[in-house]
C-alpha cells in the first residue's frame, strides 16, 4: 500500500512537472515585450537595498561566492511564472527550494528579490522576497490571513472607474481607495468614457468623489479616444469641480521614479487608457456587455508597463469583487474624522445611526456631510457584519 501510494506521489509530480514546463514554453518571449520598464526606471528603497547586501553577505560567507546574485525587481507575472529584471538582463525565474513552502513563494509584481542567475542557464532562481514598503491585496475568502497580493512595492492606486449616462460606481471606489491607504499606497480617482456622459455628470461625479474623499484625492477625467470632438464643455465640468481633465493630468499622477497600479473591474477601459499614456495601440482592448456593461477579460498577465515622461504603471486584470474584510485601518485613514469621532460615542457597538450619545450624527449629521457620511456607514456596517474577524483596536 505504502509503494503504491509513493507511485501516485511521483506520478502526479511528474504530470505537474510536464504541464508546467508546457505552460511555460507556451508563454510570450521576453525580448518581444517593448512595454516593459528598464531598471534604471525602478527604485528600490534603501532598507530593500539593505537586505539585499545582507542576504548577499550570507551567502557569501556560506558558499564563499555570491557573484552569481542580483537584486532584481519582479515585472512581470504570467500564469505565476515570474519575469525578474536586473540592472544586466531580463529572464523569467523559478523559486528556490525553500520558498516553495508556505505563502513564501507569493511573489507578486514590484516585487524586489535577490535573484541568483547560473552561468549557462536561461532561467533564474529567486531565493529571496525583499521587505515590501507596500503590499496592495484583498481578502479572498476563509481566514483573516487569506489574502492576495495584487502588487508589491506600488506608491498610488488609480482606482478606474467608467464615467457612463447611467451610473458611476461610486461605492466601488471607496472600497478601492480603502483597501489601498490600508496597504500603504496613496489614492486618485480615474473617470474614464467621460466623452459617454453629459457635462452635467462628469461634474457631478467629480464634485460627489471629492466630497466623499475630501479634497486631497486627485480626480482625472478622460476621453474613451483621443480625437473626441466637442468635449470642451466636459473639460470645464471637471474642472469646474476640483478636478482634472485627460490623458497628460493621468500622467502626471505618476511621476518618474514612481510605481501606480490600476485597480477596477473589467471593461472600465485600462488597457485603452495605459495605451493612450503609451501613444500606441500596445495592449489589447475588448468590449463590453451591452445588456449589463459588464467587461470581458483582456488582461491576462500581470504586467509592469513603462509610461514615456512618467513612471510606471502595473497593468491587473480586472476585479469583479472587492470585500473589504481585515480592512478597518483603511476605512479610518480614508475617513479620519468619523473615525475619530466613533471612537467617542456612547456606546461601543454603535451604528450611528440611531442611538443616543452617538459623536459621529453629532457631528456629521448636517447635510452638507450627507454623502461622506452615507458612504462610511455602508462600509462600516459591511466590516462590522464580519464582527468575528475584525481589528479590536479599530471602533466603527
Amino acid at each position: 500500500m505504502a509503494k503504491r501510494n509513493s507511485r501516485t506521489r511521483r506520478s502526479i509530480r511528474r504530470k505537474a512537472q510536464v504541464r508546467a514546463g508546457r505552460e511555460q514554453a507556451s508563454l510570450p518571449a521576453l525580448s518581444s515585450l517593448s512595454e516593459l520598464p528598464s531598471y534604471h526606471d525602478l527604485s528600490p528603497s534603501e532598507e530593500q537595498r539593505a537586505a539585499f547586501e545582507r542576504y548577499r553577505l550570507e551567502v557569501e560567507e556560506r558558499e564563499g561566492d555570491a557573484s552569481q546574485l542580483a537584486l532584481g525587481c519582479v515585472v512581470r507575472l504570467d500564469r505565476g511564472f515570474p519575469a525578474v529584471l536586473t540592472d544586466s538582463s531580463v529572464f523569467r525565474a523559478e523559486f528556490a527550494a525553500r520558498l516553495t513552502k508556505g505563502d513564501f513563494s507569493r511573489v507578486a509584481v514590484g516585487d524586489w528579490v535577490s535573484v541568483r542567475s547560473p552561468h549557462g542557464h536561461d532561467m533564474g532562481l529567486i531565493e529571496c522576497i525583499l521587505p515590501r514598503t507596500s503590499d496592495i491585496a484583498r481578502w479572498k475568502g476563509g481566514s483573516r490571513g487569506e489574502r492576495q497580493t495584487l502588487a508589491a512595492n506600488v506608491d498610488t492606486v488609480l482606482v478606474v472607474q467608467a464615467l457612463e449616462e447611467w451610473r458611476i460606481m461610486s461605492g466601488r471606489i471607496v472600497r478601492s481607495a480603502v483597501v489601498a491607504r490600508d496597504c500603504g499606497a496613496q489614492v486618485a480617482v480615474v473617470l474614464t468614457k467621460a466623452d459617454l456622459a453629459t457635462p452635467e455628470l462628469v461634474g457631478d461625479s467629480v464634485r460627489y468623489i471629492r466630497d466623499v474623499m475630501g479634497a486631497q484625492c486627485p480626480v482625472v477625467a478622460v476621453a474613451s479616444v483621443d480625437d473626441a470632438p466637442d468635449l470642451g464643455t466636459h473639460e470645464d465640468a471637471a474642472i469646474g469641480a476640483g478636478g482634472s481633465w485627460g490623458v497628460e493630468s493621468v500622467r502626471a499622477l505618476v511621476p518618474p521614479r514612481q510605481v501606480a497600479i490600476m485597480l477596477g473591474p473589467s471593461g472600465v477601459g485600462k488597457s485603452t487608457l495605459l495605451n493612450a499614456l503609451l501613444g500606441r495601440v500596445a495592449l489589447e482592448t475588448g468590449s463590453v456587455r451591452e445588456s449589463d456593461g459588464v467587461g470581458r477579460h483582456t488582461t491576462v498577465a500581470r504586467r509592469m508597463v513603462a509610461i514615456p515622461q512618467a513612471g510606471i504603471i502595473v497593468d491587473e486584470p480586472g476585479l469583479r469583487t472587492l470585500q473589504l474584510v481585515g480592512h478597518e485601518r483603511g476605512l479610518a485613514m480614508v475617513f479620519p474624522d468619523m473615525a475619530d469621532a466613533a471612537a467617542s460615542c456612547k456606546f461601543r457597538d454603535c451604528t450611528h445611526t440611531h442611538e443616543p450619545g452617538c459623536e459621529v450624527l453629532a457631528r456629521f449629521g448636517s447635510p452638507d456631510c450627507a454623502r461622506r457620511l452615507e458612504a462610511y456607514l455602508s462600509l462600516a456596517s459591511e466590516m462590522r457584519s464580519s464582527r468575528t474577524i475584525l481589528d479590536p483596536d479599530i471602533v466603527l
